[in-house]
């Protein structure tokens, strides 16, 4: 627990609830209830061995911090996570609402593991990563969104069985989620890899024919597995201009499957543009 002023609240809750979530408590000395929530959070907070921060604000020596949050009665309670204000609550909760605010906003062992993975592998450790990736999913098998972000992992590794092997333990509703028909094209193209003309052969054919939409859907597919993302688009694109329906449009959806793959490129928008422009 921590004393927090307007000198010290960037330090002790803004940049700490980037670590962890910290709870900050508006409160005052004459006020009842905050004699009654106060230890309880107090409390709380020893037993949580950790994972989350309480803070207390005096809103009678920090009025400007309580204006700024609207704190209007007291106690009042906000929770930050990741630098923001996300959740809060106005006087005293019972204890067993308080386990269950709290519970919805720490996270749990599999969230914490998928940080951990995700940083990890960021910074070039992928051994360390697969390790994490994979106590993630041990605390949590039916979490898709962990599982598809540990497929995407594999294949940027190039281990593609292990990648088809993950899709497999994948729940229905899995195909609901944004990451995943992306992570189907990539793993198909990459499979496919081995079966296709290598690229001179492809682009020779398409320069050859340009309206050899099947050997731009090929050389497209392996543009995707080389991670070629926007050669691979103008192939898609060319297609959907010759031929809508051509193998039931399939330049489109893989375009689309392609946009997910690259994430927050800025390029996204204008290969977009170029899709809607030849749809209309």
């Amino acid at each position: 627990m921590s004393d927090v002023t307007l000198q010290n609240f960037e330090a002790d809750v803004i940049e700490m609830s980037r670590q962890v979530p910290v709870l900050v408590d508006f409160w005052a000395p004459w006020c009842g209830p905050c004699r009654t929530l106060g230890p309880m959070l107090e409390k709380l907070e020893a037993e949580s061995g950790g994972k989350w921060r309480l803070a207390k604000v005096n809103v009678d020596e920090n009025q400007e911090l309580a204006a700024h949050f609207g704190v209007r009665s007291i106690p009042h309670v906000v929770a930050f996570a990741d630098g923001q204000a996300v959740d809060q609550f106005i006087g005293v909760l019972p204890e067993s609402q308080l386990r269950e605010f709290l519970d919805r906003l720490t996270p749990n062992p599999g969230e914490l593991a998928l940080r951990e993975a995700v940083e990890l592998a960021a910074a070039g450790d992928r051994e360390a990563a697969q390790a994490s990736f994979q106590a993630a999913l041990a605390y949590d098998p039916g979490a898709d969104t962990a599982r598809l972000t540990y497929i995407g992992f594999l294949l940027d590794g190039n281990k593609i069985a292990d990648a088809e092997t993950e899709f497999g333990l994948l729940s229905p509703r899995a195909t609901q989620e944004d990451a995943y028909a992306a992570l189907q094209t990539r793993l198909e193209a990459m499979k496919g890899v081995g079966d296709l003309p290598d690229g001179a052969e492809l682009k020779a054919r398409v320069a050859a024919n340009p309206a050899d939409l099947p050997a731009r859907l090929d050389l497209a597919h392996l543009l995707i597995a080389r991670r070629e993302y926007e050669a691979a688009l103008e192939q898609l694109l060319e297609i959907v201009r010759s031929d809508r329906g051509f193998e039931d449009d399939v330049g489109r959806k893989t375009m689309l499957s392609v946009f997910e793959l690259m994430g927050d490129d800025p390029a996204v928008s204008r290969w977009r543009r170029q899709l809607a422009t030849v749809l209309n």
